[in-house]
């Protein structure tokens, strides 16, 4: 392994250290910092007072810091920040596993899986974590565990040991010993304390699980409601509501059962609003994660909007829509298809195949149909039959470069359909499309490149849209994994960009659910 030259880590060092002093929440999920008079590790923005510098230890994961026995600070929540954007640009292996790791790989087939997925040994994928980021897949995944035990915890009234194999441990007792580890409390404190408290009756479980879904720097919420509006199919997605108060609803498959989600594209400083209703709740940090790729909730709006607005061909459009996202998708395999055939027609192939949702809720009462229902159709055949012989996988830890060749390889794909499978099936930031404007300069921003070329600009040069409200860096402090359960407190959340000048790699109170549920059909509109 080399070895940095001691001046460059200690720049480095200096930098962080800057960060922290500056409370500067744009490093929030690229870095943390553990203080070692105190045993406790938080997030850059955390407003108590700055520590000394020689009192402070920085750690690129939750989890490397927990390893080194430091607990989460109570204050600034350092687990409820976004992920780092680094993992989605990265295609090497730390990369792919830290996807897969989100995705909830670990936790359902083990250390051995992971590895299989990633074509490494178990030996070789435990030596790469724990060299760049100080913890093994272990480690990262019972980090990620933590945070769903207590998300459960504070938001339903599951029994404590329903939580604990819910969230994916073995046994109580290593629940009990990580959760006592990670936030120095035991399960029934967690779910008492002060200012997560579980909220009254209205909160059920059958109401589903309130979630704020935490994202960085401002958020073009509006263009992507757009987007999923004009794609959405019928009976397993819909969007419903006015511009800038709609909501998102669609049906999930999930490796333990299904679900229902509803996104709300209100406005809020540094979340959206979101409430999750699962037949299995084992399936809930598979199912957060798989939200957070469909919404781009983990991209770096700094790196890309400093990158794309150097391009004078962009600056105007960059400059009228900060914070415009390059939405991926809540299944690789369905997105993929949907792509290859147009809307109309998935709707055909959801009436003739989809699997009925078992918890059906108004219009929303079927499946996507799996990949290996659709093998006879002639148009979604050919790809059908790749995805499930395996010839194509569109998993999160996918190697991008050879997904696109397996791709290009069945008939039927034209370059074009590939490069937005790439793009959205498997969240590549740096996709362009044949035929269309392309430029190293915006490399590894593209997709967001195309994103802009997309979005219309009047004669004055500026978006026909309602720009987002301000984003203040101070407002809003969702919960770990970027996901908070509903309420919060003062904070929010790599790349390199204007307001990340550091090099790339460096970079709440719980309260009552809306009255209402999210999971229901809003009333119908009334006449004008």
């Amino acid at each position: 392994m080399s070895v940095e030259p001691h001046t460059r880590t200690d720049n480095r060092q200096d930098m962080r250290y800057e960060a922290v002093s500056s409370r500067d929440a744009r490093f929030d999920g690229v870095f943390f910092f553990a203080v070692t008079t105190t045993g406790i590790y938080c997030r850059p923005s955390c407003p108590a007072v700055t520590p000394r510098r020689r009192n402070i230890r920085f750690f690129a994961t939750a989890a490397a810091a927990q390893g080194d026995g430091f607990r989460a600070c109570r204050r600034c929540r350092p687990d409820a920040v976004p992920g780092s954007a680094e993992w989605n640009v990265r295609a090497d292996a730390v990369g792919r596993a830290m996807r897969l790791i989100a995705d909830g790989v670990v936790d359902r087939e083990g250390v051995p899986g992971l590895a299989t997925r990633l074509g490494y040994s178990a030996r070789q994928v435990q030596r790469q974590l724990t060299a760049e980021l100080g913890a093994g897949p272990i480690a990262l995944a019972r980090a990620q565990r933590a945070h769903t035990a207590r998300l459960l915890l504070q938001t339903t009234a599951l029994p404590v040991t329903d939580v604990a194999f819910a969230a994916g441990f073995a046994s109580v007792r290593q629940f009990n010993d990580t959760l006592r580890r990670t936030y120095a409390r035991t399960p029934t404190e967690l779910r008492t304390e002060s200012g997560t408290r579980l909220a009254p009756p209205a909160a059920e479980l059958s109401a589903g699980i309130p979630l704020r879904l935490a994202y960085r720097g401002p958020y073009d919420a509006r263009a992507t409601f757009d987007l999923l509006a004009r794609e959405a199919v019928p009976r397993i997605e819909e969007v419903r509501g006015e511009p800038d108060a709609r909501t998102y609803r669609r049906t999930l498959r999930l490796p333990h059962g299904t679900g229902l989600v509803a996104v709300e594209e209100a406005a809020h400083p540094g979340w959206l609003a979101a409430r999750l209703s699962l037949t299995d709740l084992r399936d809930l940090t598979t199912a957060v994660q798989r939200l957070r790729r469909l919404f781009d909730l983990d991209a770096d709006p700094y790196a890309v909007d400093e990158r794309l607005g150097a391009d004078p061909r962009l600056a105007r459009r960059v400059e009228a829509r900060p914070g415009l996202r390059s939405p991926g998708a809540a299944d690789p395999d369905e997105c993929a298809l949907r792509l290859r055939i147009g809307r109309d027609r998935a709707a055909e192939l959801v009436e003739a195949y989809g699997d009925t949702l078992p918890n059906p809720c108004g219009a929303l009462d079927r499946l996507f149909p799996r990949p290996d229902a659709l093998t006879g159709e002639p148009d979604a055949g050919p790809l059908a039959e790749a995805l499930v012989s395996r010839a194509v996988r569109l998993d999160p830890g996918t190697d991008r470069e050879e997904a696109a060749r397996a791709l290009a390889a069945v008939p039927g794909l034209d370059a074009r359909t590939v490069a937005l499978i790439r793009m959205r099936a498997l969240g590549d930031p740096d996709v362009f499309l044949p035929g269309g404007p392309d430029d190293d300069l915006w490399r590894p921003w593209r997709s967001y490149a195309t994103a802009h070329l997309r979005e219309p600009l009047d004669a004055a040069g500026t978006s026909p849209a309602k720009a987002p409200g301000p984003w203040r860096p101070d407002a809003g402090n969702p919960d770990a994994t970027g996901t908070s359960v509903a309420g919060a407190r003062g904070a929010a959340p790599l790349g390199a960009g204007a307001a990340n000048a550091a090099p790339a790699n460096l970079r709440a109170r719980h309260t009552a659910p809306p009255d209402t549920d999210l999971l229901s059909p809003p009333p119908p509109a009334r006449a004008r």
